[in-house]
């Protein structure tokens, strides 16, 4: 069964208090932010938890406590929050709050991602890719990838357009993988950016000049597609 993010009941006085509260953590004011989502928290709004989770996470106007954050985060997950879902995800990735478990965090990965979280997908295509917490599948890897660099994640993008030039889990194409890697490079800052651009130009010099036209055509034409 899917959930969106608001599959459960928010009265309008509650969504009001959880625009205060992020409004309030936009502006660093930790204090206020604090007393709109933990009465809503405690109440089971998983919106409020999620944000909760995450003031946890990073110390934000409370101690930072990873602990605190995966009780949070937990909770809010089990609801179907997309956020939540992923970040406990990350904390299994990571052994924060939680004992290290690559396999539950792909689990959670998976969840999120058949949502259509393009982060989830992405990082699901990359533990495909290198065999962590699931068995490798580079069809699987490119899949998810694929997903996820559709809706314009430039990790992911990179990620295919690797995968198209070393040909794995899917046929070895050059001019996609340049259009996919020059996306990626486009999108990405500082050292990724560098990293990208670098990649995309190792596999131009396996390319005529009229393919590498045609790839920054294909790049230049490219849209999001915001599809599961």
């Amino acid at each position: 069964m899917k959930y969106s993010i608001l599959a459960f009941s928010l009265s309008l006085p509650a969504l009001a208090d959880i625009a205060a509260g992020r409004q309030a953590l936009k502006n660093g004011d930790y204090a206020t932010a604090l007393s709109e989502f933990m009465p809503l928290a405690e109440q089971g709004d998983a919106l409020a938890q999620a944000a909760l989770g995450a003031m946890y996470h990073q110390g934000y106007g409370v101690p930072q406590d990873y602990n605190q954050a995966v009780f949070w985060y937990r909770r809010a997950a089990d609801q179907g929050d997309v956020l939540a879902q992923f970040n406990l995800g990350q904390s299994y990735f990571r052994g924060e709050g939680v004992a290290k478990d690559y396999s539950e965090a792909a689990r959670w990965y998976r969840i999120a991602a058949d949502q259509g979280y393009a982060f989830a997908q992405g990082v699901l295509g990359a533990m495909y890719y290198e065999g962590r917490g699931v068995p490798q599948d580079y069809i699987q890897a490119v899949s998810w990838n694929r997903r996820a660099a559709d809706q314009g994640d430039e990790s992911a993008q990179y990620n295919l357009g690797v995968a198209y030039d070393k040909g794995q889990g899917i046929a070895q194409d050059y001019l996609r993988a340049h259009m996919w890697l020059n996306l990626a490079a486009s999108r990405a800052k500082g050292d990724l950016q560098k990293r990208f651009a670098d990649a995309r130009d190792r596999v131009a010099s396996k390319m005529t000049l009229q393919q590498i036209a045609e790839a920054q055509r294909l790049a230049r034409e490219w849209k999001p597609n915001a599809s599961k």
